[in-house]
């Protein structure tokens, strides 16, 4: 079944502590800090460095976008750096922010894309860490209810279910949504977000970290670190 934005009901949430996990080689303190002596200076730095940055070139969906608060840097980076082929609910052309519900989904959800990774190599030995981010929603987002027969967006195939999920993005972001809350592909059970504009995203705050080791097999193990 492929659903068009009007298939997806609008619902109100108050969702905390949403997590997003990223790997740790791009979860550094800024580069620019150890070139000043305190903050003033720093702030000058960074509007010389947004001249000619990608990251911080505005684009339509940031001209509101808070950019004095903890985490503006990686929530800019989910809307500037774009994965090959994009993801489930987002093209090459459109950054967006996902996390789940809980650490569980979390992890399911970003081991499974690299174990697909590996994969191509059939190489599986492999160590990595990733950093959690906590974030808040609220407000007014489109949902797909859990239960009832599952839209082809929602497929395990990603051939099939990547271009349906972002066809329905689309939609969706021309109709000017926040986000859209969906069950997880990979974490039966689970719940996940993927916000479409970034001054959605609050309260951005240091997570777990985690470490996810594939010893050889497609089979991994996760734990805290």
């Amino acid at each position: 079944m492929t659903f068009k934005a009007a298939d997806v009901p609008l619902v109100d949430i108050a969702q905390r502590n949403t997590l997003r996990l990223i790997p740790t080689a791009y979860f550094k303190p800024p580069v620019l800090r150890a070139l000043v002596d305190n903050d003033k200076e720093l702030s000058a730095l960074e509007q010389l460095e947004a001249y000619t940055s990608r990251r911080l070139v505005k684009s339509d969906s940031m001209d509101d976008f808070d950019r004095n608060r903890f985490g503006r840097s990686h929530i800019e980076a989910a809307f500037t750096y774009n994965r090959k082929g994009g993801n489930r609910f987002s093209d090459e052309t459109m950054g967006a922010w996902y996390a789940g519900f809980n650490e569980r989904t979390a992890i399911e959800e970003v081991a499974f894309h690299k174990s697909r990774e590996l994969s191509f190599t059939n190489c599986f030995d492999e160590v990595g860490q990733y950093q959690g981010l906590y974030a808040s929603f609220i407000g007014q987002f489109h949902r797909i209810k859990k239960g009832g027969k599952r839209p082809l967006s929602l497929h395990e195939d990603v051939d099939k279910g990547y271009p349906a999920g972002q066809a329905l993005a689309r939609d969706l972001v021309a109709q000017k949504s926040r986000g859209l809350i969906y069950p997880s592909v990979r974490h039966k059970g689970g719940t996940c977000i993927v916000a479409f504009q970034p001054n959605v995203i609050q309260d951005v705050l240091l997570g777990p970290k985690w470490q996810i080791t594939w010893d050889g097999s497609p089979d991994w193990t996760a734990e805290a670190v």
